[in-house]
């Protein structure tokens, strides 16, 4: 008898059993993307600030658009009360402050975890360890359903490959991670999102695997997914020509300085494309330590309105109150305060926002032209024929 003969046949039922080694799983039901989408549908309104906001961002990454793209929210949403509060203030900035940045919230519903730790909304909604992805996967929706019918785009990072068919639609932005920019099954997802994408130098702070990312998410693929409906099918994905480098400093420390920027322009030219960076002010360019931001910040504003024209964009990491808690039984959590990395508070973040703008407006005196009005004239038309459902 050879070996394979000890593997499940190809129908159940066929072959014998491998007895167990190792670790086990156990499948568990969960509604397909399709009936979620259903359940909790695009409306018009949040339709037209995904469309619109996913080709705004591309113009501002191209160059095309002059303002400055920030990406800024949470380090990770854990409470629809403070994620709400924080987007209604995040949309009142962004509105002040239009002319000069194009804002988007960042609404983190999935956490990579460098060992182990709690893996966001969409995997543990209800913050006890219970994995009710599918609550999570609505709660999740909802909140950025929200957030978007508000008029405030929302950018996330794909972790679980699924997740973009139960969430893409409603995202603006999105990015992959430093953990999973040499992931081949990220790449591929990249590919085919319909949406710019930030990919992450690794934690060592190395730029080339981001970069490889980048060409690779560019070009055509064909992979295992899972359709609208759920069965697992082949997709065949067109490439992503919006990827976009993001650095967020290694554990050799930040890579935000000038001389960094300068560099990672060369690389990316050097591999046939565009020079356009976004810069995390946090992680390892802040030495995970939130009062740092501002400094980072500031530093980035100082060179945006001398010209850089390199840097298209910031993330900031921002909540309501500042600092970081931990989760625990014996008493509750404060409002609007991160359960993951320490953020900066709203207060800190109001005043960035003004002094990135500034440093934006600034910069408009240089070479780069001013033109906007295209990507929402065309998200209009695409939408005018478009058949979106309300909300029920």
């Amino acid at each position: 008898m050879t070996a394979m003969a000890d593997c499940p046949g190809p129908h159940r039922g066929e072959g014998h059993r491998v007895r167990p080694t190792g670790g086990q799983t156990r499948a568990l039901p969960l509604e397909s993307p399709a009936e979620l989408s259903e359940r909790l549908p695009l409306t018009y309104h949040a339709a037209h600030t995904v469309t619109a906001s996913r080709h705004e961002i591309v113009r501002v990454l191209d160059g095309q658009d002059d303002r400055l793209l920030v990406i800024a929210g949470p380090c990770s949403v854990h409470d629809r009360a403070a994620a709400l509060d924080y987007a209604a203030r995040l949309r009142a900035a962004a509105a002040e402050l239009s002319d000069d940045l194009l804002v988007v919230m960042r609404v983190y519903g999935e956490k990579p975890r460098t060992c182990l730790g709690w893996p966001g909304l969409v995997g543990d909604p209800g913050l006890d360890g219970g994995a009710d992805v599918g609550r999570g996967l609505a709660e999740t929706r909802s909140l950025m359903l929200d957030i978007a019918e508000s008029g405030l785009p929302v950018g996330c990072e794909w972790v679980n490959p699924l997740t973009p068919a139960y969430l893409g639609d409603v995202v603006g932005w999105g990015s992959i991670g430093a953990r999973t920019a040499a992931s081949q099954v990220h790449r591929d997802l990249a590919s085919g999102l319909p949406m710019p994408i930030g990919v992450k130098n690794t934690v060592d702070g190395s730029t080339g695997i981001a970069i490889d990312a980048i060409r690779a998410a560019a070009a055509p693929h064909a992979f295992l997914g899972a359709s609208a409906d759920g069965p697992v099918s082949v997709l065949r994905t067109s490439g992503n020509p919006h990827c976009h480098l993001v650095l967020r400093g290694g554990v050799d420390g930040p890579n935000y300085g000038a001389a960094h920027v300068r560099r990672a322009g060369r690389s990316l030219a050097d591999a046939g494309l565009p020079s356009r960076v976004v810069v995390d002010v946090s992680h390892g360019n802040s030495g995970k330590q939130h009062e740092r931001q501002h400094a980072v910040a500031e530093d980035l504003a100082v060179r945006i309105a001398d010209g850089d024209a390199t840097l298209r964009g910031v993330l900031l990491e921002s909540f309501l109150t500042p600092g970081r808690q931990d989760r625990s039984p014996a008493k509750p959590l404060v409002y609007g305060q991160s359960i993951t990395d320490a953020c900066i508070g709203w207060d800190e973040t109001a005043d960035l926002l003004r002094e990135l703008a500034g440093a934006a407006r600034a910069r408009r005196a240089g070479s780069l032209p001013r033109a906007r009005d295209g990507a929402a004239e065309w998200a209009s038309a695409a939408l005018g024929s478009a058949q979106l459902m309300e909300r029920r």
